[in-house]
């Protein structure tokens, strides 16, 4: 049986239809037709492709690193769906590989119990960092890659990792290939490489980076960097925290002017909602302090923002419309990680699950 709702504006990825009844039947989208009157349907100012956050770390109550399990997992889903994010790539930070290896195991069976829910992968955020850069990332388990180590990642995750964030100038040349190879999307951060380790790293087959700025080697007129390398390769894709605190509205600027349709948004928040105050696992610890988690070393322990803030955040302090904004939330970053296939795009043949918004920007929905 199909069914109909009516949306005075329809962000398809790619342009912004008026006045639209969208068809839909067996959770797939049939068709898109123009009509001056809502028919008495279910009637939404706004409504997109579902919002994807490529990178987060926790929900309302558990943080998966610290608790890798299908809790979290759904913990974190659950928690993103009432912010108005339908798809999420729960985020496993710098550990042990035993860990690693209990992540990606329950991300599998989650998947596999739960076939339609939004959990597209697994985003693995090191432990082949630099440990310069690693940012609120415990040095005891920050490490160089061995062969033995990435082989048992690969070999283990390579139906869920979709996405790995490693420091290339870490890694052999070979590494990166085998990484490459195995199909798991590869992005640079928490990386000290020079413009020249990014470019290398960029020409082998990397054409993202984790959190724009963010623990990173900067740009320098002298020793550009890999934000440097960023903004001057083409075909690197470059998401921001867009929160005012981890990434200045200014710089956020500078960003857009230099990336244009690659920059894209994430909301890497460390719990959703603000709902945990103090956190703590091992020696990693955070505390909410004026809206932002920051741990006992004054570093930044991620965000607190839901990718909806985001997207309100690039249209009010970055000046971004509102229609690269919902772009930047849901194609952009399915393109980043070879999903935009399957998800990011509202038309004829992808997935009806959708995000409504009002005009302020200010209450998201999924709705499906």
């Amino acid at each position: 049986m199909s069914n109909q709702i009516f949306a005075e504006k329809v962000y398809t990825g790619y342009e912004v239809l008026h006045n639209q009844i969208i068809t839909f039947e067996n959770q797939e989208i049939t068709s898109l037709e123009p009509s001056e009157y809502d028919l008495g349907l279910r009637h939404f100012q706004n409504i997109s492709a579902g919002l994807f956050d490529i990178h987060i770390n926790g929900g309302e109550q558990f943080h998966f690193t610290e608790k890798a399990d299908e809790e979290t997992i759904d913990d974190i889903y659950q928690s993103s769906l009432k912010q108005g994010t339908a798809y999420v790539f729960p985020t496993l930070i710098t550990s042990s590989l035993e860990n690693i290896l209990k992540g990606i195991t329950a991300i599998r069976t989650y998947q596999r119990k739960n076939p339609g829910s939004g959990v597209l992968g697994m985003h693995l955020e090191g432990p082949f960092l630099n440990p310069v850069k690693r940012g609120a990332h415990l040095t005891e388990y920050v490490r160089k890659p061995t062969d033995t180590e990435l082989e048992a990642i690969i070999s283990h995750g390579r139906d869920v990792i979709k996405l790995i964030t490693i420091a290339p100038e870490m890694f052999s040349r070979e590494q990166i290939d085998t990484l490459i190879a195995s199909g798991i999307t590869v992005s640079a951060g928490h990386s000290n490489a020079t413009y020249e380790e990014s470019v290398r790293a960029f020409g082998q087959g990397i054409h993202l980076v984790t959190h724009l700025y963010n623990a990173m080697s900067p740009f320098g007129h002298r020793q550009p960097g890999l934000v440097g390398a960023t903004f001057d390769t083409d075909q690197v894709y470059a998401p921001i925290i867009s929160d005012g605190v981890h990434c200045d509205y200014a710089a956020a600027r500078i960003a857009y002017q230099a990336k244009k349709d690659k920059l894209f948004l994430i909301s890497d928040a460390l719990f959703v909602g603000e709902k945990v105050t103090e956190f703590k696992w091992g020696a990693f610890d955070a505390f909410l302090e004026n809206g932002q988690y920051n741990n006992s070393e004054g570093n930044l322990a991620g965000a607190t923002i839901s990718l909806g803030d985001a997207v309100r955040n690039a249209v009010r302090g970055v000046g971004i419309s509102v229609q690269e904004a919902v772009e930047m939330a849901t194609v952009r970053p399915a393109k980043a990680v070879g999903l935009a296939d399957k998800v990011g795009t509202l038309a004829v043949g992808f997935p009806a699950v959708f995000t409504v918004f009002d005009d302020d920007l200010l209450n998201f929905e999924v709705i499906r």
